[in-house]
């Protein structure tokens, strides 16, 4: 119990540097250092890399160590397109059942968040409630395994997100888009939510893909 518990406090900062880029695209580190970093004994460390080379963020190189998995214009269209096949129908279904106030609060909640960062230009916190947006929705639809799914998919594009952030123009009219999404759901306006949400990922895809390609960053 008490490997597994090291294991996953591995798995959570690991993922949560490979995120937020403090562990960059093309970071290599040899599993002892790693290990000596977090306090903690090789197996949890290890063992904490192969879920995460199973969810495509880090590659296991033998005698060297890991390395954080680059994210290229075409794999940002790879994985864009199934999250467009597939968030706006899980918002949709979730709209046909009317959720409840309850359920939409958190929603609200992410959504001013965006708002009160972008008031303040803390980019950062902004790219933290829009991911808090999509996990929470995909929570609220109850496919446990859809949400995994896409969540693995979120975490590949939010470190793109992450790297871009400042080479575009301030997410003002995302956060609308999410308003409108939300405006809709709050109604039960399937066909609505299907469409805004769509119209969401198609025009930042598009947006996000344009920067990766105009500046072909090296560490990407």
């Amino acid at each position: 119990m008490k490997t597994a518990s090291r294991t996953d406090e591995a798995y959570r900062q690991l993922k949560a540097d490979i995120r937020n880029n403090r562990l960059a695209p093309g970071h290599l580190e040899p599993e002892p250092d790693l290990a000596a970093r977090f306090g903690m004994s090789r197996t949890p460390v290890h063992e904490a890399l192969i879920r995460l080379e199973a969810e495509g963020l880090v590659e296991l190189i033998p005698r060297r160590g890991a390395r954080v998995l680059p994210v290229s214009p075409d794999d940002m269209r790879e994985i864009y397109e199934i999250l467009n096949a597939l968030e706006p129908e899980a918002a949709a279904r979730l709209a046909v059942r009317r959720p409840s106030q309850g359920e939409i609060e958190p929603l609200e909640e992410a959504t001013q968040a965006m708002s009160d960062a972008l008031e303040i230009g803390d980019l950062e916190a902004w790219a933290g409630a829009d991911d808090k947006f999509h996990q929470t929705l995909l929570k609220l639809h109850g496919n446990k395994r859809l949400a995994a799914f896409v969540e693995a998919l979120l975490d590949q594009s939010h470190r793109a997100r992450m790297v871009t952030l400042r080479l575009r123009e301030p997410p003002i009219v995302s956060t609308a888009e999410h308003r409108v999404i939300l405006e809709f759901l709050r109604r039960g306006d399937a066909e609505g939510t299907r469409e805004a949400f769509r119209k969401h990922r198609q025009r930042t895809s598009a947006e996000l893909i344009s920067v990766l390609e105009k500046y072909r960053l090296p560490h990407l």
